[in-house]
């Protein structure tokens, strides 16, 4: 497939998935583009899909879901200086908002990879606020261990064409390429975790932070901090976190062996200490 026609095929899906939300004027669909994004960044299986949904479904606001041709360039976009890859990435998704004719609201994008590109996000989109969930990565292991995306052997491949595998993706330190493809998948999966969320703490851009454990115990009062720091409508955003799923909360405790724990020990204890995930670390 050529790079334009994977281009288009990839911004159809966009289109398809937000063309056909109910309730938007022609007027707000069609009119200037509000470039007050929301980035809701963190680890994958640490509730971006959810928090993002979450913000999404309140007035004023689209969930984007993750945007497939901003998936598919991120690999090419972090090896950019961050200027160039700022202008690319605004170009991808503005032209991702027309296609899906988001026009006025503000866009709320959820895609995790983002979170190597925090610099080139505030060169390209000033005024956009950036959200990090912050899950406990023994948990966040759990969830990764349950799909096939880290899995020697594997033919899937994502919504953005990124085959899946044991393989280093772009985020893997170059030094540690071959380390990480022989690693155990629970090793590889606390990997993920570690360096996702430390590329979003090291950025140095401005942003609200947000734990996955506090939005499942208290969703109204995370609604309360989250709506002040969006200009968000907190009982809308309140009663969409009221849906969050608590019982995950902990399952590393009975998920994960004691080899597993060690290998997730191994790989990111420091960074569960230093984020007060101190159990058995």
């Amino acid at each position: 497939m050529t790079d334009l026609a994977k281009s288009l095929s990839l911004n159809l899906r966009v289109t398809k998935r937000l063309a056909a939300r109910r309730g938007a004027s022609l007027r707000e669909r069609l009119g200037p583009l509000d470039d007050r994004l929301v980035f809701v960044v963190g680890s994958p299986r640490s509730g971006t899909t959810f928090l993002a949904g979450a913000i999404g479904s309140v007035p004023g606001f689209v969930d984007l879901g993750e945007v497939a041709p901003l998936k598919a360039a991120v690999p090419e976009l972090v090896a950019l200086e961050p200027e160039a890859a700022a202008a690319r990435l605004r170009r991808i998704l503005n032209v991702a908002r027309r296609a899906g004719l988001v026009g006025t609201v503000r866009a709320v994008e959820q895609t995790p990879e983002v979170a190597h590109l925090l610099r080139a996000v505030r060169l390209a989109y000033p005024r956009a606020q950036v959200v990090h969930i912050v899950r406990d990565g023994r948990d966040v292991v759990c969830s990764l261990l349950e799909t096939s995306w880290l899995r020697h052997d594997q033919s899937k491949a994502d919504d953005a064409g990124i085959a899946y595998g044991a393989y280093a993706r772009f985020w893997v330190e170059p030094e540690r390429r071959e380390e990480f493809e022989r690693a155990s998948e629970t090793r590889r999966a606390a990997w993920v975790w570690r360096r996702y969320v430390t590329a979003v703490r090291s950025a140095g851009v401005p942003l609200l932070e947000l734990r996955y454990e506090r939005l499942a115990q208290s969703p109204g009062v995370v609604a309360e901090d989250l709506a002040a720091f969006l200009g968000a409508p907190v009982a809308e955003l309140a009663e969409a976190l009221g849906r969050v799923h608590a019982e995950s909360v902990g399952r590393w405790r009975q998920d994960l062996d004691v080899s597993q724990l060690a290998d997730v020990t191994a790989e990111a204890g420091p960074l569960l200490a230093e984020l007060g995930y101190a159990d058995d670390v």
